[in-house]
């Protein structure tokens, strides 16, 4: 699958390609991969051949800085041959985003070595970091490390207190948080990923006890004062990267359970039929109705990353109607593969039921990425809120 814009950077064109090589080994896997968890040692030697976790980390660093369009494409692709592979991949370049935050050396340091992953979750209440010469001391626990599990190094999002225990506030008045990262190995890491769906990204938790992490290895979180790369990549917003990634394995899951569901359908006789599915003018309906829906939703969500990655370009900044686009193109697109994939379970019958077939690992895999908050039809309020002109409505990117 392909975006319809053309690219000045042909280097950009030839990724989801070279992605695609792997896609069949990835999709032979799909059940190991459950199984285990976690992705397996043979596919991640492969993925880090093709540099698969460095497609959003700065040139510098050997990254290949993707644009929007091609990231998403490439997550899209992976995500037809298993939703796990993909999710891990997704995160992880959100991950490797803070490099272009970093101290160069320090960003050198964690993703220099050609295994480095950083992975990273949500803090738990209480989470916080105590300034203190040099750095901070870090007590808490984060959740969702999605490929925590081959990860080199974690990140922790936290709130910043002073050592007299008052919050330390950033200029907008609001308490500042900091993202600090340190190796995997120095954080207790609690297996808890038995989950409906994406059980092959091991989204575990981990924690830290009065941890000494120092200010070089802290930034903070799109923060004007903290970039050091000028790309337009790094003026996105990591909320809106991660939005992009979601949306696009939203859709390999719907691609790839549509292209299932059409081979099932040219063979399938229902056991009160006498023709095959394909045949049906239900299914022919079905299939009419969600492909349509699918096709609009990948054609809102890239329309929507061409127009902001044109803007990027232009001045690095986007205007609000760009962020509420973005919000509106991504849960949109989460949604409406949801209702696709849910359409083709449904359509293909009890087969569907059993996990020797693809649609009922994607259905269930389906239902876990929507449960993100990309994907919750909450975020369609302050889109409403913004449309109806209410003052003070302000989309988060």
């Amino acid at each position: 699958m392909t975006s319809d814009n053309k690219r000045e950077d042909p280097r950009m064109s030839r990724w989801p390609a070279r992605l695609s090589a792997i896609t069949k080994e990835i999709e032979k896997s799909a059940v190991r991969i459950e199984e285990a968890g976690a992705l397996p040692l043979d596919i991640l030697a492969r993925l880090h051949s093709l540099s698969a976790f460095r497609l959003l980390l700065p040139r510098r660093f050997g990254g290949e800085e993707l644009d929007l369009p091609c990231f998403a494409e490439c997550i899209e692709e992976l995500a037809m041959a298993d939703a796990s592979t993909a999710w891990c991949v997704g995160q992880a370049s959100g991950c490797s985003y803070s490099a272009a935050f970093l101290d160069r050396d320090i960003a050198a340091e964690i993703f220099g070595a050609p295994h480095a992953v950083v992975a990273w979750g949500p803090a738990t209440h209480g989470s916080r970091a105590t300034a203190v010469d040099g750095g901070y001391m870090v007590t808490g626990s984060w959740m969702y490390a999605s490929g925590s599990r081959h990860a080199t190094w974690l990140g922790a999002h936290v709130a910043i207190f002073e050592n007299d225990g008052r919050p330390r506030m950033n200029s907008s008045g609001k308490q500042l948080e900091r993202t600090m990262l340190f190796p995997r190995n120095e954080a207790t890491i609690e297996d808890v990923w038995q989950v409906i769906g994406l059980r092959g990204t091991g989204s575990d938790n981990y924690a830290l006890s009065d941890h000494f992490i120092g200010d070089n290895y802290t930034y903070e979180r799109d923060s004007d004062q903290d970039r050091r790369e000028t790309g337009p990549l790094y003026r996105m917003g990591i909320l809106g990267v991660y939005g992009v990634a979601f949306s696009a394995v939203a859709l390999g899951l719907a691609r790839a359970s549509m292209d299932a569901f059409v081979q099932l359908a040219a063979e399938k006789v229902p056991k009160v039929g006498t023709k095959v599915l394909r045949e049906s003018a239900v299914i022919q309906s079905q299939v009419g109705i969600s492909e349509a829906r699918l096709r609009a939703a990948r054609s809102y969500l890239f329309g929507t990353l061409d127009q902001i990655w044109r803007r990027l370009m232009v001045d690095g900044n986007l205007e609000l109607s760009d962020r509420l686009n973005l919000r509106m193109s991504v849960t949109h697109a989460i949604q409406e593969s949801r209702q696709v994939v849910e359409g083709i379970y449904l359509a293909a019958g009890a087969t569907a039921i059993f996990s020797k077939n693809p649609f009922e690992r994607r259905f269930r895999d389906m239902h876990a990425v929507s449960q993100q908050i990309q994907g919750h039809i909450s975020n369609l309020e302050t889109a409403g809120q913004v449309l109806l002109g209410i003052e003070g409505a302000n989309p988060r990117n």
